[in-house]
């Protein structure tokens, strides 16, 4: 939906991409990379004869699972997972298939949100590389940004540095009448976007949140060695306890523009149990190894090693209904923050619905007009203008005074 958006919207051009290079796995204590496309699934070692025609037979149905209802009906109770072991794959297929092709849950996915996902997968395959995933340069910040620059081409204003304080509401109307800033300067408008983090907590007394746990490492290299040290990949690593969930891995190289030249920034998201460090240093030590000062230059490590490590827990808000929300003003929305999937859909999804509530009538994100085909307010005066001009230079009587704009508030004395 976003690459859609980005397209529709000329924003685009704004940002410039790096095609995600590798889907990797995480089997049997070692990292392998998972083949995608028609090409890579019959010159890849990991798979026998049989497993690729296998393989190639379960995605050609996936790609058109809609058609043949009768394949799938029967199984729309079951989860993905139970439903590929019926499909006669091998171990090794049915992992790859649920990890790191649809990357959905083992055990709360559903055979249609499979069969969806995976097929969803196949479509975006192959239309900016070998994998269906894109990454902006600088990293996600820059989206944002670029979506600002749109807005500031229809005429948006920017108040920056200006944080909120507070909300104005009318005790009335009971709709917000303003903002206040950190100065104290009041500003006005008719319609208010806000991240709930913003409320107070008696407005968000009877939320419920879920959390994120989330890891953010700099390391030495990559988790898996290739010709190119400029990879970027994605590994999912399966939950191994009940109650657990599935990481995210999203590793990213130098030529991102997110790190310096030799070291890699690693992203681990998954929905937490517990803090992030419980919930994440377990899949930590099994892909990388902690720096130590003292015999590392001489030593051969097989694992990357840490060069730096954050931990923390966020919320998630993705799923909110503003009905949960107590006395919320009509012409407040609310935005939630970043969620735990892969893309940006829920965002997309969210910012076109509260536009339509907005401005019901309008085109959610059109393309900005040409430059050559913008009629200025002025421009259809300027025949008369240069008309005008023109007598005014005839006049011989005209003084010379006159053609020199003086300060407005001497002339108006």
């Amino acid at each position: 939906m976003l690459i859609d958006l980005l397209i529709k919207s000329n924003v685009s051009r704004y940002a410039e991409f790096k095609n995600i290079t590798r889907i990797l796995a995480f089997r049997e204590g070692r990292v392998e990379q998972v083949p995608c496309s028609r090409a890579d699934v019959f010159n890849s070692k990991q798979l026998t004869m049989v497993e690729k025609r296998m393989l190639m037979k379960f995605l050609t149905f996936c790609m058109e699972y809609e058609e043949h209802p009768d394949e799938y009906k029967a199984y729309e109770d079951i989860t993905f997972s139970e439903y590929l072991k019926t499909q006669k794959l091998t171990p090794n297929l049915q992992y790859f298939v649920l990890h790191s092709i649809a990357m959905t849950s083992e055990t709360t996915s559903s055979t249609i949100d499979g069969l969806k996902a995976t097929k969803n997968f196949l479509h975006c395959l192959g239309r900016y590389g070998n994998t269906p995933f894109l990454f902006p340069l600088y990293g996600q910040g820059e989206l944002p940004q670029c979506f600002c620059r749109m807005c500031a081409v229809f005429g948006g204003i920017y108040c920056l540095r200006h944080s909120v304080q507070c909300l104005v509401v009318d005790k009335e109307s009971r709709k917000c009448k303003a903002i206040i800033d950190q100065f104290g300067q009041r500003i006005i408008s008719k319609h208010f976007l806000v991240e709930d983090s913003y409320f107070s907590e008696n407005t968000c007394s009877r939320v419920q949140y879920r959390q994120i746990s989330r890891a953010v490492l700099i390391t030495d290299r990559s988790v898996l060695k290739s010709d190119s040290d400029q990879q970027i990949s994605i590994l999912i690593v399966p939950a191994e306890e009940p109650g657990s969930f599935s990481v995210r891995v999203i590793e990213l190289c130098s030529s991102t523009m997110t790190c310096m030249k030799g070291t890699y920034l690693v992203h681990l998201t998954c929905t937490s149990s517990k803090t992030a460090r419980e919930d994440l240093e377990a899949v930590v030590e099994k892909l990388f190894t902690p720096y130590t000062e003292t015999g590392i230059e001489n030593e051969e490590v097989e694992k990357p090693r840490i060069l730096w490590a954050l931990y923390f827990n966020m919320r998630d808000s993705s799923d909110i209904n503003r009905n949960c929300y107590n006395d919320l003003p009509s012409n407040v929305y609310v935005c939630s923050g970043p969620d735990g999937g892969l893309g940006n859909d829920n965002a997309v999804k969210q910012a076109e619905t509260i536009f339509q509530s907005i401005c019901p009538n309008e085109d959610f994100c059109p393309p900005p007009p040409n430059p050559e085909d913008i009629v200025l307010d002025g421009d259809s005066s300027q025949l008369e203008s240069s008309e005008s001009s023109t007598i005014l230079e005839a006049n011989s009587e005209t003084p010379a005074e006159s053609t020199t704009l003086g300060n407005p508030e001497e002339t108006s004395e």
